[in-house]
């Protein structure tokens, strides 16, 4: 185990990205549950309002990424200082990232349905950094051959290609997939050669003049969402909490 752990994490120089990771999801674990707290009103936590102005913890979230990300640059892969470092990143990350939907809406929509995009963002960002872990380099370099990473051509070719995939599962609404794309090369492809989303630039630009493509692209896109949004959803509340439900307007009085 131990020289597994030296050949793999540490002479790569990967700890300080484990040690950020695990900062990264530490930090959102308890965020999370000290948050859910205050809401239920349960435990000693309280919002910070200083001066009756409520700080969010994206604000000490950005400080510490500041630091942490000029600290990893300054200190490189090795030693304790980049540890260190790795570490505050991490948990500046999870910070700012737990609250990724007020930055994006500019309003505080941690418990609405658009703070949901929160819990979303921190999952796929996790799980990009696992795969980095594991060994997979951006946009699938680490398939490369040896021979072929000699010659910078098949580099450029590689890259080249399996970018082109990625921005076309992007141009047709399949975010999620365009993203792992990066790293696997075999998602992008997936995403590129599958029919976009009916509200994607690719469907207004392509489909405009196709209906039966159009049609098709409708009718995947209702049997995907009506498949997968129960079970997304599930697993959003598990992680994140339930998002307030908002009663429906009284009907008007006649």
């Amino acid at each position: 185990m131990g020289h597994w752990w030296y050949e793999n994490i540490v002479e790569p120089g990967k700890l300080p990205l484990l040690l950020a990771l695990a900062a990264f999801v530490l930090t959102f674990a308890v965020t999370r549950t000290i948050t859910r707290m205050i809401r239920a009103g349960k435990g000693p936590f309280r919002d910070i309002t200083p001066g009756g102005v409520h700080l969010h913890h994206v604000v000490p979230g950005v400080v510490l990424s500041v630091v942490g990300g000029f600290g990893a640059v300054a200190s490189g892969r090795q030693g304790v200082a980049a540890g260190i470092f790795a570490v505050v990143f991490g948990v500046g990350a999870g910070l700012v990232l737990d609250e990724f939907a007020l930055v994006l809406h500019l309003d505080d929509v941690y418990w609405t349905e658009e703070g949901r995009q929160s819990v979303e963002v921190v999952v796929l960002t996790a799980a990009l950094v696992l795969l980095v872990l594991a060994g997979f380099s951006p946009l699938g370099v680490d398939d490369v051959s040896d021979e072929e990473q000699q010659g910078r051509s098949g580099v450029i070719t590689t890259y080249t290609v399996d970018f082109g995939f990625v921005l076309i599962a992007l141009f047709k609404g399949k975010t999620r997939m365009a993203v792992l794309g990066t790293l696997v090369p075999f998602v992008a492809l997936i995403g590129a050669v599958r029919l976009a989303r009916p509200a994607s630039p690719w469907a207004r630009r392509f489909y405009r003049n196709r209906p039966r493509a159009r049609s098709r692209a409708l009718l995947r896109a209702y049997h995907h969402d009506v498949r997968w949004a129960g079970p997304r959803r599930k697993f959003q509340d598990l992680i994140g909490g339930a998002p307030d439900r908002i009663p429906p307007p009284p009907a008007p009085r006649p």
